[in-house]
């Protein structure tokens, strides 16, 4: 059977899974292109991407170029004669690098395009309160996820499931799509195929921090939905008046009930037992949270932080 030789782009954990699966399988790493090294945290630590810290550990040349266009970059990946280029969580490239490899760039999106193009899938689909999802491997273009489809695998969304489980899911699923891909690239067995013409594909636009913030005003399951697809990262929020203080609270889980409470939505309902909040078509009671500038914690651990409710408002 064929082997292949790769150069694997990438920086996360979601993509040092795909590097693993790859560098396990019949097919050769030659090269590993990942983000520079970057000082982090209150220490201002250098810490390195997951990709990076996997290839070292797997003596596999690694590369950490500040531009993709710099020519004793473009050079020395040349130089390694791949026959083709994975990508997978990486940032956009230029023509003259993904058009380099004879066989062509292929990259991994979590989602079954072409709905969901953009840079986080994996949120909007529990967001949207999809039932199934799914990984495609396609063609890198010029356009951003357009090109065309190599394989995809269908997987289904669980109930209740947050977009950390589904990741991790979808995070195992993409590497052995990945590999499938290049088997199949190598034997001949794949025929490419376009991007099917969609007239209004669901869009996964990248999240910005005041487009995680709760609107209450919205039904408890959407809410829920929404609170879901922001769990754990970048986290939905809402925001408390604790006393004269505006601070910022993520919530990371709940439940929800329906029910014609008559109260405005958005009003906060709490005791030593209970924090809810109405929402238009019934009540939402947080499981897991975080007031800003502390660790997160149970509903319960929080609600004893405090010897008096009263001053606790929505802000």
């Amino acid at each position: 059977m064929k082997s292949l030789k790769v150069v694997f782009l990438g920086t996360p954990e979601f993509a040092k899974t795909s590097l693993e699966a790859i560098h396990q399988s019949r097919h050769e790493v030659v090269g590993v292109v990942t983000v520079a090294d970057k000082a982090s945290g209150r220490g201002q630590k250098i810490s390195q991407s997951a990709v990076k810290v996997y290839a070292v550990e797997n003596n596999l040349p690694v590369f950490q170029p500040e531009k993709l266009r710099d020519p004793e970059f473009l050079e020395e990946v040349r130089k390694l004669n791949a026959d083709v280029f994975v990508v997978v969580a990486f940032r956009m490239m230029p023509k003259v690098l993904f058009e380099m490899p004879k066989l062509g760039t292929f990259n991994l999106h979590a989602s079954l395009l072409p709905d969901y193009r953009g840079a986080a899938p994996i949120n909007y689909a529990v967001i949207n309160g999809e039932e199934k999802t799914g990984a495609t491997t396609f063609f890198i273009n010029e356009k951003i996820d357009e090109g065309n489809i190599l394989l995809q695998e269908e997987l289904a969304v669980l109930p209740d499931e947050n977009a950390g489980s589904l990741h991790d899911r979808l995070m195992e699923t993409g590497a052995r799509l990945v590999v499938r891909t290049l088997d199949g690239l190598a034997e001949g067995s794949i025929t490419e195929k376009p991007q099917p013409e969609v007239e209004h594909p669901k869009n996964a636009f990248k999240i910005f921090k005041e487009d995680t913030r709760i609107k209450w005003s919205g039904s408890s399951k959407a809410i829920h939905q929404f609170i879901l697809g922001m769990s754990p990262y970048p986290a939905a929020f809402t925001t408390l008046k604790i006393g004269e203080e505006i601070k910022g609270l993520k919530i990371f889980g709940g439940r929800f009930e329906l029910s014609d409470h008559g109260k405005e939505a958005g009003t906060l309902q709490i005791s030593k037992n209970e924090f809810s909040i109405y929402t238009q078509d019934g009540i939402y009671s947080p499981s897991e949270v975080q007031l800003e500038g502390k660790k997160r914690m149970s509903i319960k651990d929080f609600l004893n932080g405090f010897r008096s409710f009263e001053q606790i408002k929505m802000a």
